[in-house]
């Protein structure tokens, strides 16, 4: 008997970008993957705390799922980190799978 039923086993050479910056009120570390997996949408890791989340262009707009995910304690870190990923993170290009 099988102890595990795969899901998946991908392998792929991806981009990885290392970036930290500072704000008025807080230092940031972060690894952001840019994959295929996961309809496009890269894997952000604060390198800071070990969280981490795949964020969409639409998620950042949701400054209170920022906050939540990375454990910010002012809404105006949220913003900040809003404002930064807008800039870093592409929007994603979608092949068409059906014609």
């Amino acid at each position: 008997m099988n102890l595990f039923d795969k899901l998946y086993d991908e392998h792929e050479n991806a981009k990885v970008r290392f970036i930290g910056f500072t704000t008025d009120q807080t230092r940031y570390d972060f690894g952001i993957v840019f994959t295929n997996l996961f309809f496009g949408k890269p894997l952000v890791v604060c390198m800071q705390t070990g969280r981490s989340t795949l964020l969409d262009p639409k998620d950042l707009d949701d400054t209170e799922f920022l906050q939540k995910v990375f454990k910010m304690s002012t809404i105006q870190q949220a913003l900040d980190l809003s404002q930064f990923f807008k800039i870093v993170i592409p929007t994603p290009v979608f092949e068409t799978q059906y014609e």
